[in-house]
């Protein structure tokens, strides 16, 4: 994704303010692993990594790689690797594309996975890459959650979107994401193709988990939300202010911080906010903490 190697995004806000995965999510991960006899669990891959927040978690490997084509999420993912020694030697980093992985061999990998980035592949070149570096019965999980909802303000879901979706191009990020990466994380994965279409034969295995609760109930067989985080309302505009599209929305509207109610994320925050006011009747701080909730997409598969 072009935005997140450039040099003025800040690749320190987006290590500390994106959501974490909750280990409910990685334990799914590797009970659909295990469900072969013979599940190995020696070398694990991580495609577009970014800062290693999904790398890490997979703990049960003896060798971890994460790849990403950013140097710069790299070096924040290496740099927090070497305040971690003690795992030094079970992880590392490199920097490359998704589609093109000519330093794994050929039926060398137990799982790989792809945390909010398998949206940007190219499918036409991952499932063929897929195909070769994993082990016979080997799995891959890959996954994206959509825009973020308030656990207890349902009625604000409209701003999110108006704000997130949206056209207006003074007053929305929406015409600033990236295509078609951002249609097809919105619409929860259904765009990527089967294995198979692209590799015949070549996976087994092949699922959809939405774990979206009641946001999207047009999804098929949606199960219960498990990526939460209680945060608080600044820690939400520091979040805000990591979205992509943001960042191109101000490359495009320089002026837009002069706006008296603070530019086009503050402004969005702060509607937030009042209508988090109007629900409880009451003012909000800065300092006070809301439940966000976030409906999260897998596509899960095995190397036949």
């Amino acid at each position: 994704m072009a935005t997140f190697g450039k040099s003025s995004f800040d690749t320190a806000i987006y290590a500390t303010f994106r959501p974490t995965y909750p280990r409910s999510l990685f334990d799914f991960i590797f009970q659909y692993h295990e469900r072969n006899k013979g599940a190995r669990w020696n070398r694990a891959v991580d495609l577009g990594c970014g800062t290693g927040q999904a790398t890490v978690e997979l703990t049960p490997f003896k060798r971890v790689t994460g790849i990403d084509p950013s140097s710069k999420m790299i070096e924040v993912a290496q740099g927090a690797l070497k305040k971690n020694p003690v795992s030094s030697g079970q992880y590392e980093y490199l920097q490359a594309s998704a589609e093109s992985l000519p330093f794994l061999e050929d039926s060398s990998v137990d799982l790989v996975i792809a945390a909010q980035a398998c949206h940007w592949f190219d499918w036409n070149k991952i499932w063929p890459e897929l195909a070769r570096v994993l082990r016979k019965n080997g799995s891959a999980a890959f996954w994206i959650y959509s825009e973020f909802r308030f656990t207890r303000y349902p009625s604000l879901t409209q701003k999110i979107n108006a704000y997130g979706q949206g056209i207006d191009p003074l007053n929305s990020i929406g015409p600033y994401w990236q295509q078609p990466g951002r249609s097809i994380l919105d619409n929860h994965l259904i765009e990527v193709p089967d294995g198979n279409e692209v590799v015949p034969g070549a996976f087994s295995d092949f699922e959809r988990v939405f774990f979206t609760g009641n946001h999207y109930p047009s999804l098929p067989s949606p199960r219960s939300v498990i990526m939460r985080k209680k945060m608080t309302w600044n820690d939400l505009l520091s979040y805000l202010n990591t979205w992509s599209s943001l960042h191109t929305f101000r490359q495009r509207n320089p002026t837009d911080e002069e706006n008296p109610r603070g530019d086009v994320a503050v402004r969005f925050w702060k509607d937030l906010k009042e209508g988090a006011e109007r629900e409880v009747g009451r003012a909000v701080e800065g300092h006070d903490e809301v439940d966000i909730e976030w409906p999260l997409a897998m596509i899960m598969v095995k190397r036949a």
